[in-house]
């Protein structure tokens, strides 16, 4: 190998930004990203890239952008979002990006909690839906367009990037701010699944041991090619795709969009895909609608034929797509963290992968298992602190140890099993403590059910919500010639119903008997992130579901 192309050890970088331009000097005019426009992708350097993230620093000075102060971005995965992300960190300010699947109470909520004087959109379209309320609370707020701009704003502080961009821009020096390892690099509001979002403080040396310390367990090559999917408004996406790629100086693909991603993996080849376990488990779906989820080789070609490590993380990976990666002869290296511990805490390698598990800790990461059973954590990867709220900060960062809600168990040798957590522990009125997480585990293993909310506080029993697997459902409705009609008619039908009885009595039958599932109600529609029943990394918001399936939690435990 040409040895421009190794990468130098560059471990004792203290900033995100000085990593980057020091991968720019390195690598100069070699390709760095692939992102979709037109027709086809387009190819951008090293060097390309650092002049558009100095420009682009430049821009957001003259918009009065200082250090320390909060910039809000609200936007899918482009071509943008990293000149963004990184020219807010060359300007020592602080990057906060807002899912772009928000909702307008939450949008709201986090420019006033973070008290960002800019917001940074992606299409007119986006403040369009959320003028209402934003224009009559933001009077003061930048916004700053990157596509066009929208009609009818109240707010005489809109602005459009590319006619900023025209503006005669200076060198890196007019715009670079001394940032150091304890400044904030980001705030990352938390998904909410058990309670109210709370900023997240990471740092830029939170960042940069976290990455270094992902890759000293996973090496990444030059050559390399990472196809970027998750949101990386999500702090998963955001350190293990985006700064990794950095870091390494591989390539990154940014993915056109949810629908082409497999198309995307054809033309683009790529060796390295990060994901959450949905993800993967539709791969399997895929393949099984086809036929051809036993045959050796089917998953590599359908990823377009280079892959060499996927890596699942978000959410518990169930136990059946372990064995479908593994009888494939792909790695699937599970890993485990925390938007407070930037996020990874454990993690899979090829040396070191064993099934059920989620890894071994990285290097300077500490664990331990409290009394009760809870994750402690402890070293370079915990936040600073939530933003504004130090009393909830003082809740979970004691002595030292961030004490992580998960429950699990440590191997002798190091391994972590994640076994529930504690906020989502299901106390029954016979006084037994489940977790249901486990449970659900458990039944998304059934080739039936695509997915499964498990519920019972205050119960004698448990019951589930369960979203059928449209296809498995399907043949087995011909299977048994059926005449059903809506789907309605199908999750309510007495033979269907006894199917699924059927498939849980045989899934659940060496747990406990206050662990099983004694009532459930089939659902005719899956849980949605637009109705706010999913995290962007298609967790369960327990709270939401609840709330939004009342009516039939209510009529599980009538019938």
């Amino acid at each position: 190998m040409d040895s421009s192309h190794t990468t130098p050890d560059w471990t004792n970088t203290k900033t995100i930004i000085d990593l980057f331009f020091r991968q720019v000097d390195h690598c100069g005019d070699r390709e760095a990203l692939f992102f979709h426009s037109g027709e086809s992708f387009v190819a951008v350097s090293w060097q390309t890239l650092g002049e558009e993230v100095r420009r682009t620093a430049s821009m957001l000075i003259r918009l009065g952008v200082q250090p320390g102060q909060r910039v809000i971005q609200i936007s899918e995965n482009r071509y943008e979002w990293i000149l963004f992300d990184l020219a807010i960190q060359l300007c020592g300010a602080v990057h906060v990006p807002i899912h772009a699947t928000s909702s307008v109470n939450q949008i709201a909520f986090q420019i006033i909690d973070s008290g960002a004087q800019l917001v940074i959109l992606s299409s007119a379209k986006l403040y369009e839906d959320m003028s209402s309320l934003l224009d009559d609370c933001f009077h003061d707020t930048q916004w700053l367009f990157l596509d066009f701009l929208p009609q009818n704003s109240k707010s005489e502080n809109v602005y459009l990037r590319h006619e900023l961009a025209d503006h005669p821009t200076a060198g890196r020096e007019s715009c670079e701010y001394p940032v150091s390892g304890d400044d904030v690099a980001t705030i990352l509001y938390t998904s909410g699944t058990t309670g109210e979002p709370k900023g997240v403080m990471l740092t830029q040396h939170n960042l940069i041991s976290n990455t270094f310390g992902i890759l000293a367990d996973n090496r990444q090559k030059p050559e390399d090619l990472r196809l970027s999917l998750l949101p990386w408004s999500h702090v998963f996406a955001r350190t293990c795709d985006l700064y990794c790629w950095i870091a390494s100086g591989c390539q990154l693909a940014i993915a056109e969009h949810r629908e082409k991603i497999l198309d995307n993996c054809q033309e683009l080849k790529p060796t390295l895909l990060n994901a959450v376990p949905y993800f993967f488990d539709k791969l399997y779906q895929t393949l099984a609608e086809k036929d051809s989820a036993k045959t050796p080789g089917s998953l590599n070609q359908l990823l377009g034929g280079r892959i060499r490590v996927c890596c699942s993380g978000g959410a518990a990976l169930p136990s059946h797509i372990e064995e479908f990666f593994w009888r494939q002869d792909i790695d699937l290296l599970s890993g485990y963290g925390l938007t407070e511990t930037s996020p990874v805490i454990t993690i899979s390698t090829l040396e070191e992968n064993r099934r059920g598990t989620v890894g071994k800790p990285l290097r300077d990461v500490e664990i331990r298992i409290a009394a009760d059973g809870e994750i402690l954590t402890r070293g370079p990867h915990i936040m600073k602190g939530y933003y504004n709220n130090p009393s909830a900060t003082n809740e979970v960062i004691r002595d030292g140890w961030l004490h992580t809600g998960d429950l699990g168990t440590l191997s002798d040798d190091g391994y972590l099993t994640i076994t529930g957590r504690k906020k989502e522990m299901i106390v029954l009125s016979t006084g037994k403590n489940i977790s249901p997480v486990n449970i659900e585990l458990m039944l998304v293993d059934i080739p039936l059910i695509s997915r499964a909310f498990v519920f019972g506080n205050d119960r004698s029993s448990l019951a589930a919500l369960i979203v059928p697997n449209p296809k498995v459902l399907r043949e087995e409705i011909v299977r048994r010639s059926l005449a059903v009609g809506s789907p309605e008619e199908v999750c309510s039908h007495p033979q269907i119903i006894e199917v699924y009885r059927t498939a849980l009595a045989q899934r659940l039958k060496n747990l406990a008997s206050h662990e099983q599932i004694h009532k459930f109600r089939l659902l005719d529609r899956d849980f949605s992130s637009e109705m706010g029943e999913l995290t962007p990394t298609l967790k369960l918001r327990r709270d939401v579901i609840l709330k939004n399936f009342e009516v039939e939690i209510g009529g599980v435990y009538a019938s």
